[in-house]
């Protein structure tokens, strides 16, 4: 029999041309869904909510990462006017439509697209076995995108490691910040967690060549009390698993002159990490010291940015604030520039409490005088120990697997000086 469908205003009429006594039925029209809103969302959830019309239609939803095209997302049907989304990204927006399904053959169109940002998760505060697990990166870990719950700390004089970069960061609890106590430590909150990520650049002159990242180690200030730990990379770079007994790496890269050097990296284990990090028995941070940090970076003042973002308080000018010299600023005079290349390098070990204590009369501070330092009464034994590399003979004790050539150079030059 044949039928004639007319679409009126609010239904749609079905008119038969037989002698049917059901001449006149009449279909409602399937209204797309209007405000759509979002609430409750976390770094891997959300609840999606919207208006509709039909109160007795259920809903398909297509949802996926911003930019998907329908049709290629992931689906789920709902009878309420409201749909859970779990096992998002975090940090990560998305794009979802939602269509309204009266019957099998009465649908309505999609609606139009509605976005919403999952969130960045927090920093753990905790040794979890892998480094993703902290939190401290967002985006594939091998990348180093730092979560934008932490910040990036550089130091004017760094401690050298086999020539190996380094990208330092501290992640302070929410609302919290590291509050001012003079120009060595800041003090640090409470689950605060301190990362420096050590890597080569497979060929300095050419950084798209890309890197090999090696180790990320790790302090977490937990009830007053800093802890240690080491994430080792695998060969993949996609992920670094918790090693507290330190291993040997071949390494090998190319200078910014060309040359190819070779040395087996030591990854430090936990009973090293005290060595160095030891004060009268007690773990602290060794680079992170206000002085260290006080310079320019790009023109614009390290500790300025911290106090600007609320990252220290305490301190209003940091002008206040001693800096340690940057020991490669050729313009700067020799004994400047040695005391603070030893102060970064030597002096949490050659400090009052510190582990050399009991071996050595040195107290390599930046802020100890020359005359109580008894650098001059030692300098030919510094002289000695720095001029090759023979492990558990030369200095540094611990930490390296060669002589830095440019450093100690300068120190014995300063040492003949005296």
């Amino acid at each position: 029999m044949k039928k004639i469908i007319i679409l009126l205003v609010g239904m749609v009429l079905l008119v038969s041309c037989g002698n049917d006594t059901d001449d006149l039925i009449p279909v409602p029209v399937c209204d797309t869904v209007t405000n759509l809103s979002s609430n409750s969302i976390t770094n891997s959830s959300a609840i999606i909510t919207w208006e509709a019309s039909n109160n007795s239609a259920s809903y398909a939803i297509e949802y996926g990462i911003s930019g998907f095209a329908l049709g290629s997302g992931t689906t789920v049907s709902e009878s309420d006017a409201y749909v859970e989304l779990t096992g998002l990204q975090a940090n990560t927006t998305y794009d979802i439509y939602i269509q309204t399904v009266c019957s099998a053959s009465n649908t309505s169109p999609y609606s139009g697209v509605y976005s919403f940002t999952t969130l960045v998760p927090n920093v753990v505060a905790a040794f979890q076995t892998n480094l993703s697990e902290l939190n401290l990166f967002t985006g594939s870990l091998n990348a180093l995108n730092i979560s934008p719950k932490a910040f990036e700390y550089n130091l004017n004089s760094a401690l050298f490691t086999d020539y190996a970069h380094k990208q330092r960061i501290i992640a302070l609890p929410e609302g919290t910040s590291m509050e001012f106590d003079g120009d060595g430590l800041p003090i640090f909150p409470d689950h605060t967690v301190i990362a420096k990520t050590f890597y080569y650049n497979i060929d300095e002159r050419d950084l798209s060549l890309g890197r090999q990242i090696i180790e990320t180690r790790i302090l977490i200030k937990l009830n007053g009390i800093w802890e240690t730990g080491d994430y080792k990379w695998n060969a993949a770079q996609t992920e670094a698993v918790l090693d507290l007994e330190g291993s040997t790496l071949p390494v090998t890269w190319i200078d910014a002159t060309g040359n190819t050097n070779s040395t087996n990296y030591k990854i430090p284990s936990n009973t090293d990490c005290f060595t160095c990090h030891a004060n009268n028995e007690e773990i602290f941070p060794i680079g992170p010291k206000l002085r260290s940090m006080n310079f320019d970076i790009n023109g614009v003042n390290q500790l300025e940015q911290f106090i600007s973002n609320q990252h220290l308080t305490g301190l209003e000018n940091p002008t206040s604030v001693r800096a340690l010299p940057n020991w490669e600023d050729t313009s700067l005079p020799l004994a400047t520039r040695a005391r603070a290349y030893m102060d970064i390098n030597c002096a949490h070990c050659h400090i009052p409490g510190g582990t050399c204590a009991d071996q050595s009369s040195l107290n390599l501070a930046l802020e100890t005088p020359l005359e109580e330092s008894n650098i001059v009464e030692q300098s030919v034994q510094i002289d000695y120990r720095v001029s090759f590399f023979s492990e558990g003979l030369s200095m540094p004790f611990i930490g390296t697997t060669m002589r830095h050539a440019e450093g100690l150079d300068m120190i014995q030059e300063y040492m003949n000086s005296l």
